[in-house]
């Protein structure tokens, strides 16, 4: 089972939480029955009697007058939908359990979004972001006493830094349990069963096994857990029967058991199954994404439907859009080729082996930077365009101005992270050098590159441009390409520069042409003068881009017979300086 699905499977217990209404119906055998109905469609992903069971016992809520559990069922609609991988309409359940709380004034209840929006985060690899909300959750619980309903949201921080820090999770699970013993106890089979898995995944078999025993007391008494079937798997394979243990993981866990087979086959020392069943678990995860990005590209496409019937001015921002989620289908494309070329190159079973774990970490990293950085703008146009789109909204011309503004400004943004993907790609698959026969007259070139970007600088910033050559000063080259040097350089020092100046300098020797891009921003330090060099490295992460600037710009003086460096003995902010052959 992925941790994905192990992750938000956890929710669900919010509703059994104990309201501060009147809650004397809690104990009613009719209450009982549609709770234990709801969580036992939950637990096995069966949507044909979850839906139902579910608004039977929202409804029987609203009968009680009981905001607080109806909401929090609410929220189990959306966590059901996210391991359904139907990520859009999670995203608009989620937007519209949002407004609805603040429109109603629940401020109590307004964690629950905050919660919601923490396992959006989480799902699309915002660890970060996932745990700030998780933990804003717990402080609103603990100001407004909803102490029944912790543990679950402690469960969400052990699956988020389960790959981190193991020994934190550890904590988390530990704290869990000791609220759960105190204010709920029904919570803390399923977080006895979370430990036991634990310590299957971290090689304590004996304490698996102690565990597993504890589980089944619990099974027999009734008890469910999400973590059921898995446990059972990696009992099977505890006691050696490794084959028995592979046909209940793809009868009971289907695509999911993949990722379970492999550990069982590696437990075993089978390697080559533990390899295919690997390279199974991989091909499951690329489908798994392309289905996410397929869902959410289809949620948005029907949505920008409705806005082109019901809002005929908003179409140019609607194709603005279209388009913007076209590339970011051929990103997914790209990403999916580059790690099935990878794979391609293995030769040896286990040295594969060992190789496909390393290179889906890399991958997954990628994946979360570039989804990351162009989800942001996308959401703003997706904002906006639902705004233009409101029949009922009352805006002036300044208003609207300032939308369409902000609109074409993050559709440029999207447009200019694909095309240094793409740029890049393409320098690196023709790394041949390139015909240099202009003949540029270089302080020209500078002069008429700063008029033409002067609108990017605010006005704190003084542009100068400095030159020891004559303007007659000629230099073979490549025009096309030199200018995009200049352009990511001018660029950098644009995004890091707040007041002070950017200057453009020129000069030469009898061998070389030297252009410098100076400012006076905030500065690289010394130990990172070649690491900035590196693809997607950003030393401020609050910072808009992925990081291939400054590789694209060495990428293209390198195809130039140049070279270019971060001169740290300048201290007032940085400077670098690109050399060319003349």
């Amino acid at each position: 089972m992925g941790t994905k699905i192990i992750l938000l499977a956890l929710t669900m217990l919010l509703s059994t939480g104990q309201a501060k209404a009147a809650d004397d119906y809690k104990q009613s055998p009719e209450y009982l029955a549609l709770r234990d109905s709801m969580h036992h469609a939950f637990n096995e992903a069966d949507s044909a009697r979850f839906f139902p069971a579910v608004k039977k016992l929202e409804n029987y809520l609203l009968e009680k007058n009981d905001l607080h559990a109806y909401y929090t069922q609410r929220c189990n609609e959306i966590v059901f939908q996210l391991n359904r991988q139907n990520i859009y309409e999670a995203y608009v359940m989620g937007r519209n359990l949002s407004m609805e709380l603040r429109e109603k004034k629940l401020d109590k209840e307004m964690y629950m979004a905050y919660n919601m929006l923490g396992h959006l985060n989480r799902y699309c690899g915002n660890k970060a972001a996932a745990k700030r909300n998780f933990y804003f959750v717990i402080d609103q619980m603990e100001k407004y006493g909803y102490y029944e309903s912790m543990p679950p949201i402690y469960m969400n921080l052990v699956n988020v830094e389960l790959g981190d820090d193991p020994e934190e999770a550890q904590r988390l699970l530990e704290k869990a349990k000791e609220i759960a013993i105190k204010y709920s106890p029904e919570r803390v089979f399923d977080i006895e069963t979370r430990k036991t898995l634990s310590y299957f995944n971290g090689g304590d078999i004996d304490k698996f096994l102690e565990g597993y025993k504890e589980y089944r007391k619990g099974v027999e008494e009734g008890k469910s857990s999400v973590h059921g079937r898995i446990i059972e798997v990696y009992y099977l394979a505890c006691m050696g029967k490794t084959d028995e243990a592979v046909a209940l993981a793809n009868e009971e866990l289907g695509e999911d058991g993949s990722e379970a087979i492999t550990k069982v086959y590696e437990m075993a020392g089978r390697w080559k199954e533990a390899y295919e069943a690997l390279r199974k678990d991989y091909e499951v995860r690329d489908s798994t994404t392309n289905v996410v990005l397929i869902n959410s590209m289809a949620g948005v496409r029907e949505q920008l439907t409705l806005q082109e019937v019901e809002r005929k001015s908003a179409r140019n921002r609607i194709i603005a859009l279209s388009i913007g989620i076209l590339l970011l289908g051929i990103l997914a494309s790209l990403l999916s080729y580059i790690v099935f070329s990878r794979r391609r190159h293995m030769k040896q079973l286990k040295r594969a082996y060992d190789h496909a774990l390393e290179s889906d970490k890399a991958k997954s990293a990628f994946i979360r930077n570039v989804t990351h950085e162009v989800r942001t703008p996308l959401n703003i146009i997706s904002g906006f365009a639902q705004v233009i789109a409101d029949p009922e909204l009352v805006a002036g011309p300044e208003e609207r101005a300032n939308i369409a503004r902000m609109m074409q400004k993050n559709t440029q943004l999207i447009t200019s992270l694909i095309d240094e993907i793409l740029e890049l790609s393409l320098n690196e698959n023709t790394p041949d050098k390139v015909a240099k026969d202009d003949n540029i007259e270089v302080n020209d070139l500078i002069r008429d590159f700063l008029q033409e970007n002067e609108y990017k600088v605010n006005k704190a910033i003084k542009l100068k441009f400095e030159s020891e050559l004559s303007d007659d000063f000629c230099l073979m080259t490549n025009e096309a390409m030199l200018k995009r040097v200049i352009t990511l350089l001018f660029d950098n020092a644009v995004k890091y520069t707040k007041e002070g100046a950017i200057i453009l300098k020129t000069s030469a020797d009898d061998e070389q042409v030297t252009l410098v891009v100076e400012d006076t921003g905030t500065g690289i330090p010394e130990k990172e003068a070649e690491t900035i060099f590196d693809r997607f490295v950003k030393l401020d992460a609050f910072k808009e881009g992925l990081g291939l600037g400054l590789p694209l710009c060495r990428m293209i003086v390198n195809r130039l017979e140049g070279s270019v460096i971060l001169d740290t003995s300048y201290k007032q902010g940085a400077r670098f300086v690109v050399k060319l052959n003349r």
